[in-house]
This record gives structure tokens, C-alpha cells and sequence, in this order.
């Protein structure tokens, strides 16, 4: 069964940095688009940010992280990364990883729990 997990979230201060890590069991990260998606509180649609093709190649979607986040693969890890520094506190929401990519989600790509980032001082 594809299960994607995200974990590295948690509580930073503004200006602050985090990792976020996404892995999988079941499938290879190395064998689709990856994209990472956010979904701010209060239930908003999910947003893409950022994405990494299967060739390496990223896109960043959302104008509110270019410069901030950057995402990466380590495919011995079978895990995909996304790096966000420079916090604010808009950043704060929970942020899920899938096999997708784009600005925004269409369908279901199997969600998984997320990971909660907050950021406030």
C-alpha cells in the first residue's frame, strides 16, 4: 500500500529554519514527480510550492517561498526534502508530500497526515 509520511515539522521562531523530510514505503521517490504542498489554517486549499522531477529539475509554484525554500531528493534515502528558511509566520500550516506537482491539487494523491509546521515567536 503507497503511504507517503512527512516529518520534520514543529515550532520556530520567525527567521528560523526547517527540514522537512518525505519518504515512502511502497514506492520508489525516484519514480514520480514530487511535489510539496501546504495547507494553511483554517482549512484552506492545499497549495503547491515546490516540486522535483524525476530528472532532479525543481519548479517553485508559489511566489511567497522563491529564494526562502528549495527542495532536494536523496534517492539511497528514498526520501525527498524540503529546506525553508527564513520563516514567517505565514508559513505556518501543515505540509504534506505526493506524487504530484503544480500549484495546486487535483484529485486524490493520497494524502497522507502531514507534518505541522508553526512559526511564532
Amino acid at each position: 500500500q503507497l503511504q507517503f509520511v512527512e516529518s520534520g515539522g514543529g515550532l520556530v521562531q520567525p527567521g528560523g529554519s526547517l527540514r522537512l523530510s518525505c519518504t515512502a514505503s511502497g514506492f520508489s521517490l525516484d519514480d514520480d514527480n514530487i511535489g510539496w504542498f501546504r495547507q494553511a489554517p483554517g482549512g484552506k486549499d492545499r497549495e503547491g510550492l515546490l516540486c522535483i522531477s524525476t530528472g532532479g529539475g525543481t519548479t517553485t509554484y508559489a511566489d511567497s517561498v522563491k529564494g526562502r525554500f528549495t527542495i532536494s531528493r536523496d534517492s539511497a534515502k528514498n526520501s525527498v526534502y524540503l529546506q525553508m528558511n527564513s520563516l514567517k509566520p505565514e508559513d505556518t500550516g501543515v505540509y504534506y508530500c505526493v506524487p504530484q506537482c503544480g500549484p495546486s491539487a487535483s484529485g486524490d494523491v493520497g494524502w497522507g497526515q502531514g507534518t505541522q509546521v508553526t512559526v511564532s515567536s
